[in-house]
């Protein structure tokens, strides 16, 4: 027995030589290619690109490789050969230990530079002033909904969506000693506690709810009070060498979060049409009856199906709103083109906010 787990440990070790081999030749072409994009001037992260190659290699395997394995090693690798070109700056929620941190090391792989930002605001300022190249932003949340903040903020600065990624958000109650014993308040982003306000009112009604910027900066904080404690996932647990006194606590248990990539349109263009894609906009209408219902009609008429409908007020006083509207498709495909066009000339306001590869989860 001891001498087959030998043959067999060789074998792996072989194997693991014969990976890197290939894993360098890889690197060396796309170090090729990273020359080319400098002659052409072409931006070196394509998502559309990246999305095709993932998609590709899911549908070529034949197991006992799960498929679900291939996107996260085949993110590392593209994210290793993508910094041997240029490194990618990607702005996100931080301190160290976020979700938004986790969303933006799962879309973009670890060998990236991190720009934590202090709040959803300064994510934006950091990738509108090129900070950043990229920025990664909560918009909507499967229990608590749409991220009002970052809504706003698409709708004010000149970013563009180029992407988006979705999280399952397992929070996990942090603190510096197990149990629940003496916790005074429970600190966390206000999302947060909401997604978890059940247990909260069951398991501690006595606690302070205590909103805080991030539930990394909650567990930061956690970590210096033993009376305190934070609503934040693993990474932060052991960021800050917290105990999980009570894990995965949120009241929905497949509670996901989605994240929107976002970044300069005249530094980073649009994505082509990858063949699975989302076109995100927002509009307004006059106050008029009939208006939202005629804004819709384009859509039916082309056949375009509208995945997500969100109103915002429009803040001026007079009951105005602002539609934001996700649309199957990219703009390439004629139908999409054709309901955009007939949509801009029924709208008060109009502005796509991005077409780009939809994540499949």
């Amino acid at each position: 027995m001891d001498a087959t787990l030998h043959s067999l440990r060789e074998q792996i070790d072989t194997v693991d030589r014969e990976l890197l081999a290939l894993l360098n030749r890889r690197a060396r072409i796309a170090l090729e290619v990273g020359e080319l994009k400098k002659r052409e001037a072409s931006p070196v992260f394509r998502p559309e690109r990246e999305a095709q190659v993932i998609a590709s290699l899911e549908s070529a395997n034949a197991g006992p490789l799960r498929d679900d394995s291939v996107a996260p090693i085949w993110r590392e690798i593209m994210s290793a050969c993508r910094a041997l070109e240029t490194p990618t700056r990607v702005a996100y929620l931080g301190p160290a230990g976020t979700f938004s941190e986790q969303a933006a090391l799962g879309y973009f792989g670890s060998s990236i530079l991190r720009v934590p930002c202090a709040s959803i605001d300064e994510v934006f300022r950091a990738t509108s002033a090129g900070a950043a190249d990229f920025g990664v932003v909560p918009v909507e949340n499967s229990t608590e909904g749409v991220v009002a903040r970052s809504l706003d903020l698409l709708l004010h600065t000149p970013l563009s969506i180029i992407g988006e990624t979705s999280l399952l958000v397992r929070h996990n109650l942090l603190r510096t000693r197990a149990g629940l014993d003496g916790i005074q308040a429970v600190l966390a982003h206000p999302q947060a506690l909401a997604q978890c306000h059940a247990w909260l009112s069951q398991n501690l009604p006595q606690a302070e709810r205590r909103p805080v910027a991030s539930n990394a900066e909650g567990a930061r904080l956690a970590a210096l009070d033993p009376e305190l404690a934070a609503l934040a996932g693993d990474r932060a647990a052991s960021e800050f060498g917290l105990h999980v006194a009570a894990p995965a606590i949120q009241d929905d248990a497949h509670n996901r979060t989605r994240f929107a990539v976002v970044a300069l349109p005249a530094e980073h263009p649009a994505p082509s049409a990858s063949g699975h894609d989302c076109t995100s906009l927002v509009v307004s209408v006059r106050n008029r009856p009939g208006a939202v219902h005629d804004m819709l009609v384009p859509l039916k008429q082309h056949g375009v199906s509208m995945t997500r409908f969100e109103s915002r007020p429009a803040r001026s006083g007079q009951w105005e709103y602002y539609f934001y509207i996700d649309l199957e498709g990219h703009p390439d495909d004629p139908r999409v083109a054709g309901a955009l066009a007939e949509l801009r000339t029924t709208c008060a306001f109009f502005k796509v906010l991005g077409a780009y590869p939809v994540d499949p989860r």
